[in-house]
């Protein structure tokens, strides 16, 4: 009987931690967005009328918009996979006791501590019109080229992705590694199990949480690339680096609010839709596992 009072209290305490935190978030997050999604469907922010998902229709004609849209599933398509494959391969092998292993940890980590404005100073070095790579190629007989400015913009982008990500994705995986029971591999040696079932049958499978997680994770950040793309590239980048930020950033400085939000509003939506996926997979697997 005195463990009910017991228990409110102890909830009624852990809400009066959590309510600042509530607060702050309703107040600049929660609020603005509802906010938002209602002005989509208006034509104007003040006195403005209700006109469906006529925002939307012309959102959806806007070839810019598209554009926006194929480049940023094209980069989260082309760069997350490759993130998750680098990381895992990584953290498997500092899971190991090789030559250098913390002299090696520590350089992972180093891209997480640094300022993006000293990223973006890194990459202007190394691929400006004067930078240290075209010095190199024209030193080899390369015509210099303007990275930023053609087709290989993506891939630089790609590459400052990678670069700065990637260390955080190492320390989710070590984690996850290093709670598979060792028993499970022993038991596979003792039965003949070569590497690729090991890996297949043990590592990947008890690293499906993980996983799970270091994909939404690297789905965020991909979107968060904005920031290097804008300090490097300003305005209005190379059309294959124009992200879908750019367009918003773009309609927030002309003051179009209303497909400002409704293009918002259509993100948030592709992400929760992914994140609802890959908590539905954890599910199925945690049944699977019980």
């Amino acid at each position: 009987m005195k463990f009910k009072p017991l228990l409110r209290k102890q909830n009624v305490i852990a809400l009066g931690f959590l309510l600042p935190s509530i607060v702050g978030f309703s107040v600049f997050y929660l609020i603005p967005f509802i906010q938002g999604v209602i002005y989509s469907f208006m034509n104007s922010t003040t006195d403005g009328s209700f006109v469906g998902f006529d925002n939307y229709k012309e959102l959806l004609t806007s070839e810019s918009f598209r554009k926006a849209s194929a480049n940023t599933l094209l980069f989260t398509g082309v760069s997350v996979p490759l993130i998750l494959i680098i990381s895992l391969m990584i953290a498997m092998l500092l899971n190991q006791n090789i030559f250098m292993r913390k002299w090696i940890r520590t350089a992972y980590v180093l891209p997480l501590v640094v300022p993006v404005a000293s990223i973006v100073m890194i990459w202007q070095i190394l691929f400006d019109w004067n930078g240290s790579v075209n010095n190199l190629l024209h030193g080899l007989g390369v015509d210099r080229m303007d990275w930023m400015k053609s087709e290989w913009a993506r891939g630089v982008l790609s590459v400052a992705y990678l670069w700065k990500n990637v260390g955080y994705n190492i320390i989710l995986f070590l984690a996850g590694l290093q709670s598979i029971p060792k028993d499970y591999y022993e038991t596979a040696d003792l039965e003949g199990a070569g590497r690729f079932h090991k890996l297949t049958s043990i590592t990947l499978v008890y690293l499906t949480p993980t996983m799970c997680f270091v994909v939404l994770m690297s789905i965020i950040n991909s979107f968060k690339i904005f920031r290097e793309t804008y300090l490097i590239a300003g305005d209005y980048p190379h059309d294959s680096i124009y992200m879908m930020q750019h367009y918003m950033n773009n309609m927030f400085f002309s003051l179009d609010v209303q497909k400002l939000t409704a293009a918002a509003t259509l993100m948030v939506l592709c992400i929760l839709i992914i994140v609802l996926g890959m908590f539905a997979l954890e599910r199925q697997f945690r049944q699977y596992m019980e």
